[in-house]
């Protein structure tokens, strides 16, 4: 029986090499060594990385690429972030939401990030950004997973309109119930925003994702509630809390429970490594704190974790370039998170454990899932994060839609030709 696509000499994330992955109808057939059939298509992946594509679970595609717009964040704290971004709600529209998203999705295919999660600001009762960010998600579905989150980014009670708002939102077909609990105007007012959203997501049968406690304020707690709000509300592994920022500066008996608490709600935590250090600690002198939240200790106790990107080009973040190695990258440096082992859970905290959060269908390199995959110029995950691997191939549904040329130096040193690859330099055991 012939197949659609043969990839040949593959290896794979969990060390296995010389794997051939065979896809027909969009569907992987066969992962084994030297698979004998016929293809349409043949890669031969030369014992480089094959991976699930890259997954960002944490996204704001509404204000991506818009920096300078209407000036920039001179101080480069969150909260003149928010401000700049109130002045330029008044400005967008639906056609430049739209290009600039499409814009970014083409950056992501090319960076084999396949499945996105948008945080959509709902504040605007209008709801201009989520009818663009709805027109994106038609467009992009042949090659990109994009959930939207219903965001309050003003506050779910402290905006005017925003309930109603958010539960038009969700009305027009938005996937995710949203909020920002320590952005409201009391902790009270934060804690309640948190149990009436958990109510809505549990009344809609929807996921929740809760921007919780990105603050440099230990006392900042609503992760806490969301743990609870979820046992209560029966939404085990469809809860997230993203941030958790205040977690790095809590005092370490507190986290001890609190830890305990999130495991025992199968709440999962996204954390934003680029964005964290760089927009919190902005009040220290030194020392200063990084912001992000408590990595390794949440993974040790059984929380699923994951890396999100955030932020590209936008009143938060001037920097970015879609690539979620150089976020898995800032995540082992912050952390730290040095071993052989952590440093290979980084790069799982992009692909796998990032796409439960999403909950995505038939995500993986398995027989029976979809053909959905990335070949990285790399051997081996650790070496991926390293060099922020060259794309050589992305694949969607069996089919490559995105290509790159190897990265290697050519130098003329003293007269003989070199050939530099920086893969050469990594340890072999």
């Amino acid at each position: 029986m012939s197949v659609d696509l043969l990839v040949t000499n593959a290896t794979l994330p969990d060390g296995r090499t010389g794997q051939d992955i065979a896809v027909a109808s969009g569907r992987i057939t066969a992962i084994a060594p030297s698979i004998a059939t016929e293809a349409g298509e043949t890669i031969d992946a030369a014992g480089q990385l094959v991976s699930p594509p890259f997954v960002d679970p944490h996204f704001h595609m509404d204000a991506t690429l818009s920096l300078g717009l209407p000036r920039l964040n001179e101080s480069g704290t969150l909260l003149e972030g928010i401000a700049l971004w109130g002045e330029l709600k008044p400005l967008l529209t639906h056609e430049a939401l739209v290009e600039r998203a499409l814009r970014y999705c083409d950056l992501a295919v090319s960076q084999g990030l396949l499945a996105i999660r948008s945080h959509v600001d709902v504040s605007d009762p209008r709801l201009l950004t989520v009818k663009a960010l709805l027109d994106v998600r038609e467009r992009v579905k042949p090659y990109i997973d994009l959930q939207l989150v219903a965001f309050p980014q003003d506050g779910y009670y402290r905006a005017p309109g925003a309930v109603a708002a958010l539960d038009r939102a969700l009305d027009l077909g938005v996937d995710v119930v949203g909020g920002i609990p320590h952005f409201e105007r009391t902790m009270a007012d934060g804690a309640a925003s948190v149990a009436a959203l958990c109510r809505i997501a549990a009344d809609r049968g929807l996921p929740i994702d809760l921007h919780c406690d990105e603050s440099d304020d230990p006392l900042s707690r609503h992760i806490e509630t969301l743990a609870a709000e979820t046992v209560r509300h029966g939404l085990q592994g469809r809860a997230v809390g993203s941030h958790c920022t205040s977690m790095h500066s809590m005092d370490n008996y507190y986290v001890s429970k609190l830890i305990t608490l999130i495991a025992e709600a199968r709440v999962h935590v996204v954390a934003n490594p680029l964005i964290n250090i760089t927009l919190q600690g902005r009040h220290d002198t030194y020392p200063r704190r990084r912001g992000m939240t408590r990595v390794p200790e949440l993974k040790a106790a059984g929380v699923n974790v994951a890396l999100g990107h955030d932020c590209v080009m936008d009143p938060w973040y001037p920097l970015g370039s879609g690539d979620m190695l150089e976020v898995a990258h800032m995540a082992i440096h912050a952390a730290p998170m040095t071993s052989r082992a952590a440093m290979s859970g980084a790069f799982d905290m992009v692909t796998i454990n990032a796409a439960k959060v999403m909950e995505l269908d038939r995500y993986g390199l398995a027989v029976g899932n979809r053909a959905d995959f990335v070949l990285l110029q790399a051997r081996d995950p650790i070496e991926a994060i390293r060099l922020k691997a060259t794309r050589l191939a992305v694949i969607r549904f069996g089919r490559v839609i995105a290509r790159s040329v190897p990265r290697c130096a050519e130098l003329r040193l003293d007269g003989r030709p070199v050939s530099v690859d920086a893969s050469h330099y990594s340890p072999t055991n």
